[in-house]
């Protein structure tokens, strides 16, 4: 057991690392640009809308909280809702429609031109996300991808995507915490001193 627990920190410790030094990805100026756009966004009056399945609507959930309650200083609450936790909502459009429109029917509902749906998927190829973004970007809003594969369907449809290159489902859900927690920390530096 302690060979696995090593081998998997140090997996870990590696794909840090690569975020730093893999020049080709750019991850450092791609976390920003997403900071940047989420400003711009909330600067216009938008809201964060988030979403994701399984361990990504976990995330969706906890960016939203970070952004609406804060992360690490006091400022003004930031409109951020995780499409993934209203539960009549998701069980009615999956029963009445489809699953991959249960993100959908809510962009349809609730995105505006200048919003953010911030998509998180690590194959990047969910279609209740890809379809959430392709809807979102018809209606004018900005698209923040977060994926685990290049090339993938989300980043498509992305204007920033940020991705973790990782073939491991758990590898790239770190790398995106760590991907998020920085964003969130830039944002919130912003509207903190403003």
């Amino acid at each position: 057991m302690e060979e696995v627990i090593k081998n998997i920190i140090t997996e870990t410790i590696e794909m840090h690392k690569q975020m730093v030094n893999d020049l080709q990805a750019n991850n450092i100026q791609t976390i920003a640009d997403c900071a940047q756009l989420i400003i711009k966004s909330l600067r216009k009056g938008g809201t964060v809308y988030l979403c994701g399945n399984g361990g990504s609507a976990a995330d969706a959930q906890h960016i939203a909280g970070e952004f609406v309650g804060r992360f690490k200083r006091e400022r003004k609450a930031l409109p951020a809702v995780a499409l993934s936790t209203d539960t009549s909502i998701l069980t009615c459009i999956a029963n009445d429609y489809d699953y991959e429109s249960v993100f959908s029917r809510q962009v349809e509902a609730l995105v505006k031109e200048n919003d953010i749906l911030w998509g998180i998927s690590t194959s990047g190829n969910s279609p209740n996300v890809v379809k959430a973004a392709k809807l979102a970007k018809q209606q004018g809003a900005y698209i923040i991808a977060f994926t685990g594969k290049a090339d993938s369907k989300l980043e498509k449809n992305a204007d920033v995507c940020f991705c973790a290159q990782s073939e491991t489902t758990a590898l790239s859900q770190e790398i995106h915490q760590l991907g998020y927690h920085i964003i969130c920390d830039l944002v919130e530096k912003d509207f903190a001193n403003s």
